[in-house]
C-alpha cells in the first residue's frame, strides 16, 4: 500500500509539473514599429531585449527573473535526478578524435570521461604512450576556456592554436613549442572563422582577422572587413603583414590554404554561407607578387583537394549538382581545359581527400556513408567497407602519406577511430569506447515519407527493440534543414539516454540540407524555405499516421537554424505537438542580418531589405507569427548569454512574446545558460545539466514514465 501511495504521489507530481499555471516575469513592451516593403508596418514590442545582456542592466534583470522561474520549475521535476545520473554514467568513458599527422608526429584530442574539455596529446608512434601538449581544463576553474582549432608547423616544432572563452566565436591564437611545451609570446586577437596555415619553412603562418570592434560591441556588431595576414613567429601582431583585402567588398571572408609543396597560397573567398567561392592564387616564390584570380566569379563551389605541381584538384558542383572532382591546370585554367577525374554519380560526393597518391571519395547515399578509393587518374580501386548504416569522416593526409585515419559511427555505435593503409586497404581499429549499454538492444531503420508537395524525404528512426506501434510512444523528432548541412546517422549520448528512457527518436533529412546536393539545398532556401517546414510537419504526420505516437506525445527539437525550424513548426501547427525544444534559434527573420555573423546567412534566408524576400520571411518568422489566445505546446527555449553566432536576443524576444500570447496550461519557459555560447566548447558539466533539464521537461510534458531501474 505504501509503495502504491508513493507511486500515486509521483504521478500527481508529474501531472502537476506538466500542467501547473506558472507565473511568468512581467516583460516590458515598447512602442517600436518598422516599415518594410509596400508600407507594411511591423511592431517589435520587445526590441529592447536585443541589447547585450552583459552591458544592459534591464536585460540582465530580465534574464535573472526568467531563469529563476525556469530553474525552479526544472529542479522540481521528479525524474530529473535519475536522468542526470544516467547521463553522467554513460558519458563517463574515454573519447578520442581523429589523429592528425604533421612533422613526424601525431596529434589528437582525448577526454578521459567527464573532463570539461578535451585534452590535446602528441606522440611519435601509437606504440608508445602519448604525452599531454595542451590541457584546457587547467585554463579556467569553471571549464569555460576551450581549445579551438590547432595547426602544427611543417617541421613539427611548433603548434598554433586558438583559445575561446565562454563559447564565443572570438578566439585568441597562441603558439606552443611542441618539444618543451613552452608557450611563445605570440598572441593574435580578434580572430573568428579562420584557421592557421603554415609556410613550408615553418617560420610563420597565414590567418584572417577582423578589426577590433568598438568597446562593449564585440558580441553584437556585424562582422565586416576581415583581412588576411601573415604572422611571423616571435613578432607582435602589430607587425603582421597584410596579404589580401578587398576594401570595395567589406562583406567578403578569406580562408587561406598553403599547398603541400609549399609553393602556392590559395585564398578561398566567400560572401555568404552559400558555397559559392572565388579562388585567388599567390605564388609564394614571388614575395612581391599579388594574388590572382584562378576562379573569378562567385558562381559555384570550388573546394581545394590537393595538387601535383601546377595541376590543382577541386571538388565542385559546376555542371554537377551532386559534385565531381576536376583537375585544373593553373597555366591554362579556362573551364574548357578542365579534366574530370571523378565524374558526378547517382550519390552525393560529400568530400574528397588526396592521400598516398590516391583519391578517397566520401559519398552520401540517402544520408548514409560510403567511401571509395580512386587512382590519380580516376580509376576505381576499391570500396572502404563499413559495418552498418552510419556516418564516416576523416581520411585526411598528404599525397605522399601511406596512411590515413577515419572515424565511423552510427546512431547506436559510438565512434571508432581507424587507421587505413591507402596502398593495401588494410583497416585497423585504433580505439573504440567502452560504454555501459548494449547496442543490440536498439534498432535503427530508414524510411521515406512524402512531403506536402509529394517530395520523398528520408528519415532515420531509432528506439529500443520491442516498441509497439500503438500510437502512444513518447517520440522526439529532430531536424535542421539548412545551409547545405546534412543530418547523418551519428552517435549521441543524449539521444541514447532518450531511447533508454523509452522514447522513440526520429531524424528527418529535410530540404535545405546537403543530403542530395545543391538542388536539394536550394529547394529549402529563400522563397522556398517553407518547403523545410512542410517537410518537418509531414514527418510528424507520418509518425502519427504510422502509429508511432500521437500529438500529445510528440516533441520536436532543433538548434540554431533548427531552432528556427522548431519555432516555425510550432507557430504554424501548434496542435500537432506536445512539446518543443528550440535551441539558440534564429527567431526574428526580419533583423537577423543586423548582428554578428547574421549578414552571411542571407544566402540561405534572403533579406527583409528585398521586397519579395521580406514577404516570405515575414510569413514564417517565428517571433512575428505567435498569435494571441493560442494554446502552444509545452516549450523550453534554450540559449546562452555569450552566443555571438545567433545572438540571444532572438530567443529572448520569442520567449517574451510566447509567454504573452500563450493561452494554454502547458509551461512555456526560457533557459539561459551563463558563460556559454552557441555550443562549441561548452563544458561537459554544463552539457549534462542542460540535457537533463531538456529530457526531464519532455518526460513531464509528454507523460513519459521511466523504465523500472532507470538511473539506479
Amino acid at each position: 500500500m505504501r509503495r502504491l501511495t508513493s507511486l500515486l504521489i509521483l504521478l500527481v507530481a508529474v501531472d502537476a509539473a506538466a500542467e501547473s499555471t506558472l507565473r511568468y516575469p512581467e516583460t516590458r513592451k515598447v512602442d517600436q514599429t518598422d516599415t518594410y516593403a509596400g508600407g507594411v508596418v511591423v511592431a517589435d514590442p520587445y526590441r529592447w531585449l536585443e541589447d547585450d545582456v552583459r552591458e544592459t542592466a534591464g536585460v540582465r534583470a530580465w534574464v535573472e527573473a526568467q531563469n529563476q522561474v525556469t530553474f525552479g520549475y526544472l529542479r522540481s521535476l521528479p525524474h530529473r535526478q535519475a536522468i542526470r545520473k544516467r547521463l553522467t554514467e554513460i558519458w563517463d568513458h574515454e573519447k578520442y578524435t581523429i589523429p592528425q599527422k604533421e612533422g613526424g608526429r601525431y596529434f589528437f584530442r582525448k577526454n578521459d570521461g567527464l573532463q570539461n574539455q578535451y585534452v590535446l596529446y602528441v606522440t611519435s608512434s601509437f606504440s608508445e604512450s602519448p604525452r599531454v601538449l595542451l590541457d584546457p581544463n587547467a585554463w579556467s576553474k569553471d571549464g569555460t576556456m576551450a581549445l579551438g582549432t590547432y595547426s602544427p608547423s611543417r617541421d613539427g616544432r611548433h603548434l598554433a592554436y586558438s583559445v575561446s572563452e565562454a563559447g564565443s566565436d572570438w578566439s585568441v591564437w597562441r603558439v606552443v613549442e611542441i618539444e618543451s611545451g613552452k608557450t611563445l609570446p605570440d598572441e593574435l586577437k580578434w580572430v573568428k572563422f579562420s584557421g592557421a596555415q603554415w609556410t613550408s619553412d615553418s617560420k610563420g603562418f597565414f590567418y584572417a582577422r577582423f578589426p577590433e570592434p568598438p568597446p562593449g560591441a564585440q558580441y553584437q556588431t556585424v562582422n565586416r572587413n576581415q583581412k588576411l595576414y601573415y604572422h611571423r613567429l616571435n613578432t607582435p601582431q602589430s607587425d603582421d603583414v597584410l596579404v589580401y583585402y578587398d576594401a570595395a567588398h567589406p562583406e567578403q571572408r578569406y580562408s587561406p590554404k598553403v599547398t603541400q609543396d609549399g609553393r602556392y597560397l590559395l585564398i578561398t573567398t566567400s560572401v555568404t554561407t552559400d558555397r559559392r567561392y572565388r579562388i585567388l592564387l599567390k605564388d609564394l616564390t614571388e614575395p612581391y607578387g599579388m594574388p590572382v584570380a584562378l576562379v573569378g566569379e562567385f558562381d559555384n563551389e570550388y573546394t581545394f583537394v590537393g595538387n601535383d605541381g601546377p595541376l590543382f584538384y577541386f571538388k565542385t558542383d559546376v555542371d554537377a549538382p551532386r559534385r565531381r572532382l576536376v583537375a585544373i591546370d593553373i597555366r591554362s585554367p579556362q573551364r574548357t581545359n578542365w579534366r574530370v577525374i571523378i565524374p558526378e554519380g547517382p550519390d552525393l560526393l560529400d568530400d574528397v581527400s588526396y592521400v598516398g597518391g590516391r583519391f578517397i571519395a566520401e559519398y552520401l547515399k540517402d544520408a548514409r556513408a560510403q567511401a571509395r578509393v580512386f587512382s590519380r587518374e580516376g580509376r576505381p580501386v576499391r570500396d572502404v567497407e563499413f559495418s552498418t548504416i552510419g556516418s564516416a569522416g576523416g581520411f585526411e593526409g598528404k599525397a605522399d602519406d601511406n596512411e590515413t585515419f577515419y572515424a565511423f559511427q552510427s546512431v547506436t555505435v559510438p565512434p571508432g577511430i581507424y587507421r587505413y593503409d591507402v596502398a593495401t586497404g588494410e583497416t585497423k581499429l585504433l580505439f573504440r569506447p567502452s560504454i555501459s549499454f548494449d547496442p543490440a538492444a536498439y534498432e535503427v531503420r530508414q524510411i521515406f515519407y512524402r512531403s506536402k508537395d509529394g517530395t520523398q524525404v528520408p528519415m532515420f528512426i531509432a528506439h529500443r527493440k520491442g516498441v509497439r506501434l500503438n500510437g502512444d510512444n513518447p517520440t522526439l523528432l529532430y531536424g535542421y534543414g539548412g545551409f547545405n548541412i546534412s543530418q547523418k546517422p551519428v552517435f549521441s549520448i543524449s539521444r541514447l539516454v532518450w531511447m533508454d528512457m523509452g522514447g522513440v527518436l526520429a531524424i528527418a533529412n529535410l530540404r535545405g540540407g546537403g543530403e542530395y546536393g545543391e538542388q536539394w539545398h536550394k529547394a529549402g532556401t529563400k522563397l522556398q524555405k517553407q518547403n523545410v517546414f512542410d517537410d518537418f510537419i509531414a514527418a510528424a504526420e507520418w509518425l502519427i499516421a504510422s502509429r508511432y505516437t500521437r500529438p500529445r506525445r510528440l516533441a520536436i527539437q532543433g538548434g540554431s537554424n533548427g531552432g528556427l525550424l522548431v519555432g516555425a513548426a510550432m507557430t504554424q501547427r501548434p496542435e500537432l505537438f506536445g512539446a518543443s525544444l528550440p535551441a539558440n534559434g534564429v527567431m526574428d527573420m526580419l533583423r537577423f542580418h543586423r548582428f554578428t555573423a547574421g549578414r552571411a546567412w542571407v544566402g540561405d534566408y534572403g533579406s527583409a531589405d528585398d521586397p519579395e524576400e521580406f514577404r516570405a520571411l515575414y510569413a514564417y518568422s517565428p517571433y512575428h507569427n505567435l498569435r494571441k489566445g493560442t494554446s502552444y505546446p509545452a516549450t523550453l527555449v534554450t540559449t546562452a548569454d555569450y552566443d555571438d553566432r545567433v545572438v540571444p536576443g532572438h530567443s529572448f524576444k520569442f520567449a517574451a512574446a510566447l509567454q504573452d500570447r500563450h493561452a494554454g496550461p502547458a509551461p512555456v519557459l526560457i533557459r539561459i545558460e551563463t558563460r556559454a555560447g552557441h555550443g562549441a566548447g561548452k563544458p561537459t558539466s554544463k552539457q549534462i545539466e542542460e540535457i537533463a533539464d531538456r529530457w526531464a521537461f519532455l518526460a513531464a510534458n509528454l507523460g513519459l514514465k521511466l523504465p523500472r531501474g532507470f538511473g539506479r
